[in-house]
């Protein structure tokens, strides 16, 4: 009797291994599956130029503990009560350990900067164990990224771009994994892969609608990453049956200005914790009041109350509200390009004297205060009462509110003027879960066959995260996924 296979009639191309999405974990995924002597095929989402993923506009850190020891005792604290499996993090912890060695074997230049940028939770075990790298002697400005993807390049790796896979394609009876069928020129396009597929698409960051039935307490929220990033691997997984997991976990919030104009969000600088411009500034949440120390330093979005790490307050809709000296003191945007969409992709050039965003709208303008709120929707006595309370803790030297330390400055030159935020991020971290083979496995355990996974798809960081964690986990899962996909038998 001869199988039912759930297949098209005819494959459009074919090879060994097919890596749906080309960041850095389809980078590491994809030259370690060709040096081990496959056929690979990239599909990827974003017109060439556009790719990369997160990866190419990240700080370009990655992460290579100096002892698995530490590792295991670093990631295990940073899960703390949202525990990860002892095996998967003995294996995390032995392959990002090896990522300098494999990067200088393809002719990289690990260089550390630890010295500029410390560990992001010293106080835990094992962070003394725990170190950053970039390639080359730059840090941030895509030049990590710009090296692993001419290792690609120069490799004989089909890259197809504007090439989304939109399903897996399985065989009814065995439930093997055996294609994708992506989307070319914009009609159905059939890729066989007969060794294994591997899922390197990125997270859901760009999909509202996940973030409003995933994520803890925001309703909506933009990135300052990849706007291919859409939930496109969670969602061709969990329909051939993957369990998900850590999907309310998330590198953010932090507070940014997102306009229709543009996909991704704009930082503003008087925000960045670390700088000081001249002028008062505070931010308002959704009943006209301060919330938080704007100037504080989360941790990847996360802040400690009462013990326990939580994500930010975002009690939306947000504004920045700030005098005219701020306003006259130079961009509010950060324009310095080291990473971020905008900078490093789009390259938007903010005017220096933020009138062409005035012109636009992006900010608000009033002479008075009164009038302010009631262009954005305000009480003006209760944004009157806020303004006078933060006033009086600049008169003092102290914020009695919230604590603030930097840019105690008092909000008193007219005209006023208003930026409405919404909660930012770089990247989300959960999807389906993967084994200690990079395999995506269904809620019983066990894998779903030739289908695997790496990077912040299913990532392995449940609670805390720490930066450069993604991309050093992106190469680690990267290698190991394309280990096993290439040790797999071909199917036909």
């Amino acid at each position: 009797m001869t199988n039912e296979y759930t297949v098209p009639s005819n494959w459009d191309t074919e090879a060994e291994v097919v890596i749906v999405g080309f960041g850095g974990a389809g980078a590491a995924a994809s030259i370690t599956a060709s040096d081990l002597g496959a056929k690979v095929i990239i599909l990827e989402k974003a017109p060439q130029g556009r790719h990369g993923g997160n990866t190419k506009v990240a700080a370009q850190g990655y992460l290579n503990p100096d002892s698995i020891e530490g590792a295991v005792a670093y990631l295990t604290a940073m899960c703390g009560p949202y525990e990860v499996p002892e095996d998967m993090v003995q294996v995390w912890a032995e392959e990002v350990c090896q990522n300098n060695d494999w990067i200088t074997s393809i002719g990289g230049d690990p260089q550390e900067h630890q010295f500029q940028v410390g560990i992001e939770y010293p106080e835990l075990p094992g962070s003394e164990s725990t170190h950053k790298f970039h390639h080359g002697d730059i840090l941030g400005y895509s030049e990590t990224w710009k090296f692993f993807d001419q290792a690609v390049q120069e490799r004989p790796i089909e890259i197809l771009y504007e090439t989304p896979g939109k399903e897996l394609i399985q065989n009814d009876i065995t439930k093997e994994i055996i294609g994708v069928k992506a989307i070319r020129d914009g009609k159905p396009y059939y890729v066989k892969a007969t060794k294994g597929v591997i899922l390197t698409c990125g997270g859901f960051e760009n999909n509202q609608e996940m973030i409003r039935n995933y994520l803890p307490g925001i309703p909506y929220c933009y990135t300052n990453g990849s706007p291919y990033n859409e939930g496109d691997g969670i969602t061709m997984a969990m329909t051939v049956g993957a369990e998900l997991w850590h999907m309310n976990n998330f590198a953010g919030p932090s507070f940014a200005l997102k306009v229709d104009e543009y996909p991704t969000s704009f930082s503003m600088q008087a925000l960045h914790f670390s700088k000081e411009t001249p002028g008062g500034m505070i931010v308002i949440g959704s009943n006209g009041e301060r919330f938080w120390d704007e100037k504080y330093k989360t941790h990847h979005g996360k802040v400690k109350n009462n013990g326990v790490w939580a994500p930010l307050t975002a009690p939306c809709p947000l504004y920045m509200i700030f005098d005219h000296t701020l306003f006259t003191s130079g961009p509010l945007y950060d324009k310095t390009p080291s990473h971020g969409w905008n900078q490093m992709v789009d390259q938007y050039d903010w005017s220096d004297s933020n009138e062409a965003e005035l012109a636009k709208g992006w900010i608000k303008k009033a002479d008075t205060i009164e009038a302010l709120a009631d262009q954005i929707n305000h009480d003006p006595a209760v944004l009157q009462d806020t303004i006078n309370k933060w006033n009086y803790s600049c008169e003092l030297g102290e914020d009695i509110e919230y604590g603030r330390k930097l840019m105690l400055n008092q909000l008193i030159t007219a005209p006023f003027y208003a930026v409405e935020l919404s909660p930012a991020m770089l990247n989300t971290q959960g999807g389906p879960r993967r084994n200690t083979k990079a395999q995506i496995i269904r809620p019983d355990g066990s894998p779903i066959p030739r289908l695997y996974s790496s990077g912040e798809l299913g990532s392995i960081y449940s609670y805390l995260y720490q930066g450069t964690g993604n991309i050093g986990e992106c190469f680690a899962f990267g290698r190991i996924a394309a280990r096993n996909a290439v040790a797999d038998s071909p199917w036909g």
